[in-house]
């Protein structure tokens, strides 16, 4: 090979390695750079203790979670309290979201992910009410093929923050708190009405029954007994101590309507240590009771429960709004 010949090499050689670290460096302008975003955190070094108010809004409703003192609340629901461990797990989790993986995107797949305003966009507040950051979650991110992705568990989430829209970014969490749904959020300790002394139930068709014991160790009575009627003590039992577990599904809009409460079953219920309670029980939704009630007792708790419409499980309620007939023991031919 000619000298001449292996300089027009060498200098084919800088041509073509210079054109490559050219498009390799034009390339790098035009993507963002994954690898040095890959660990570190989303919202940089905003602190838990700074928050004070969050905001999630979706396409079907928005709910609001703002500090009070020690406490939390949610203004849409008449300031009921928040689930305090609920809402600091989920602003420090949230905080601490770390970029998995980084990709451009375009309006189109924004979109299909979820990411414009068909997602959930949660925002962070400071005491003065001053935005401090804030993100879109879209849909969940899987790893695998799933058959019903509304109902597995995810493998991470895809999310966006406002000021980068052409970035999508994947975090290994898959965020289920990010819900604009009270029943996410609210404090689920309920009344409770313990070592129950008498029951009266009354249905709006104007039935009704009544049973009474004269103490903890004693046995029901049921109120106007038949010849031939007998009470079904471990279903007076049940009736009474299911009103002693009682459990909070959710709180709903203090405007709800077609609540049933206008005519409700009355249960009027007195325990052992003297308190009285009034339980209205109206219509349901889902599985849930629409409910209210009024106490003399001065718990704490009832005093704060009592200005609310409340939804309870069904489940927790059914053993107390049976009929008469169902709480008596059966003859041998079946009948009562």
């Amino acid at each position: 090979m000619s000298g001449r010949l292996v300089l027009v090499l060498i200098a084919l050689a800088v041509v073509v390695g210079g054109a490559a670290l050219l498009y390799q460096r034009q390339e790098a302008a035009r993507q963002p750079d994954s690898a040095a975003l890959l660990g570190q955190r989303i919202f940089g070094e905003l602190q838990a203790a700074e928050v004070a108010a969050i905001r999630i809004v979706e396409p079907d409703g928005k709910l609001t979670i703002e500090k009070k003192g020690d406490a939390w609340v949610i203004p849409e629901r008449e300031g009921f309290p928040a689930d305090v461990k609920a809402v600091r797990d989920f602003v420090l989790k949230a905080l601490e979201l770390k970029v998995g993986q980084s990709e451009p995107i375009g309006d189109r797949d924004r979109a299909r992910l979820n990411l414009d305003e068909s997602g959930t966009r949660v925002e962070f507040a400071g005491a003065d009410g001053k935005p401090l950051a804030a993100m879109v979650v879209g849909k969940k991110y899987f790893r695998r093929e799933v058959a019903d992705p509304s109902k597995a568990t995810a493998d991470g989430r895809f999310l966006q923050v406002p000021d980068k829209t052409g970035v999508v970014y994947i975090v290994s969490d898959p965020l289920e708190q990010a819900s604009a749904e009270s029943a996410k959020w609210i404090d689920k300790t309920a009344f409770k009405i313990e070592k129950v002394k008498s029951l009266q139930v009354r249905f709006p068709d104007g039935h009704r029954w009544r049973v009474e014991r004269a103490r903890e160790d004693a046995d029901w009575k049921l109120e106007g007994a038949r010849p031939g009627e007998k009470l079904e003590i471990t279903k007076a039992n049940a009736a009474t101590y299911t009103l002693s577990l009682l459990e909070l599904a959710d709180v709903p809009p203090q405007d709800a309507k077609e609540t049933g409460l206008a005519k409700p079953i009355r249960l009027d219920a007195t325990t052992l240590e003297g308190a009285s309670y009034v339980v209205r029980v109206g219509d349901k939704k889902g599985d849930n009771y629409y409910v209210s009630f009024e106490s003399t007792s001065d718990k704490p708790i009832d005093k704060r429960l009592s200005r609310y419409t409340l939804l309870i499980p069904q489940a927790k309620l059914d053993d107390a709004l049976k009929r008469r007939d169902e709480l008596l023991e059966k003859k041998e031919d079946g009948k009562s």
